[in-house]
């Protein structure tokens, strides 16, 4: 049986993609920009750095490796500062978030790369309704063994990635009653939500080459899973996560994936199960509607408790591996967070009541991006 290439990478070493929003500065829309801020950027050193994104009102970083997570500090910086001045430049300001509160997706423009307008030719209006943004998170695994079995066990903690990251309550004009509400739109695709329950990498690889075969994916970027393996860079990828208000915050999301990710390789716990598949559904709405309120169900013991106690109990359980990779302080920043039950959705809502309109909640998403340093 053929076997799908795996490109072992250093255990636990990460890296991070966010998705942001070009925002008009005068009306707080979102602005189709990207082709003339990418202009600018393929003459810079930020080239391989910053990319477009399916439609024109959004643009990606992507992270260069690291092995520990202050590395990303400074990376992150850099970008920040960077991102800013071209935004001056264009008349662009940018923002974090996982939707846009009041943007329409018909009045998206795809971006002109053959990759995009492919995907367009096929999705249609799905494409442009992708106008969402999000924080993915690779993390290295040294066999290919190890990514699949990372990729199932990370399925038990998504909900806890989506509550520590939900900041899309608004969407098309309306409060969605979600916390985040982006991860709605992707259930719409094929190959979208949870990885098939396949038990080694054997398995994984015909089913692969079976998909291919068969013409229903052409490349691993075809599916759409929340977790993912990406064989070609030797990482695990997390998909759920809402681009956060702040860079800061998409550092601490990252520490906490890591470090969870350092608790699993070392003891491998035995929590695959089919459980966990038959409860997936219910936890991800769980954490997508009530965020940190949400109800889990265990998959071992099938007892029903609050996300958030399920979550305090899990910083409990990893805090050795959090300190052996300097992310305890990190780790504690979110555990604060989820104490008092406050995450960006929670803050944007506060915004939208105190100003009293969309756009003016919108310009003080901006104001957040721009203001705070991730140094501070």
């Amino acid at each position: 049986m053929r076997k799908l290439p795996f490109k072992p990478s250093e255990a636990l070493s990460i890296g991070v993609e966010l998705e942001f929003q070009l925002v008009n500065p005068k009306t707080y829309d979102l602005v189709s920009r990207a082709k003339e801020l990418m202009h600018d950027i393929t003459q810079s050193t930020f080239k391989e750095t910053i990319k477009p994104e399916v439609t024109q009102s959004m643009i990606e970083i992507n992270s260069s490796i690291h092995n520990s997570v202050s590395g990303l500090v400074a990376e992150f910086e850099e970008l920040r500062f960077f991102l800013l001045g071209l935004g001056v430049k264009h008349h662009v300001h940018i923002a974090g978030g996982g939707t846009h509160a009041f943007q329409k997706w018909s009045a998206q423009k795809i971006f002109p790369s053959e990759r995009y307008k492919k995907l367009s030719k096929i999705y249609r209006f799905l494409s442009k309704q992708t106008t969402v943004f999000g924080q993915h998170v690779h993390i290295g695994c040294p066999s290919a063994e190890d990514a699949l079995y990372i990729t199932h066990a990370l399925g038990r903690y998504v909900p806890h990635f989506i509550a520590l990251a939900a900041s899309s309550p608004f969407y098309q004009g309306a409060d969605s009653g979600f916390q985040s509400s982006r991860l709605t739109i992707f259930n719409a695709f094929p190959q979208s939500g949870v990885v098939p329950y396949l038990e080694d990498w054997a398995a994984f690889s015909d089913y692969f080459y079976k998909m291919r075969r068969m013409g229903v994916i052409d490349t691993m970027k075809d599916f759409y899973w929340d977790v993912r393996p990406k064989p070609e860079f030797g990482t695990v990828e997390v998909r759920v996560c809402d681009t956060p208000l702040t860079m800061q915050k998409a550092i601490l999301i990252a520490a906490y994936m890591q470090s969870l990710v350092h608790y699993l390789l070392d003891n491998k716990p035995d929590i695959l199960c089919r459980d966990l598949y038959y409860l997936y559904s219910f936890n991800r709405f769980q954490a997508c509607r009530f965020g940190f309120e949400g109800d889990f169900f265990d998959a071992e013991s099938l007892l029903r408790l609050s996300l958030k106690d399920d979550m305090l109990n899990t910083f409990k359980l990893i805090a050795p591996y959090a300190e052996d990779l300097n992310n305890t302080n990190y780790l504690a920043v979110l555990e604060n967070e989820i104490q008092q039950n406050t995450n960006d959705a929670a803050l944007l809502r506060s915004i939208y009541h105190r100003e009293g309109s969309l756009a003016a909640m919108v310009g003080e998403q901006c104001n957040i991006w721009a203001n705070n340093s991730v140094l501070s």
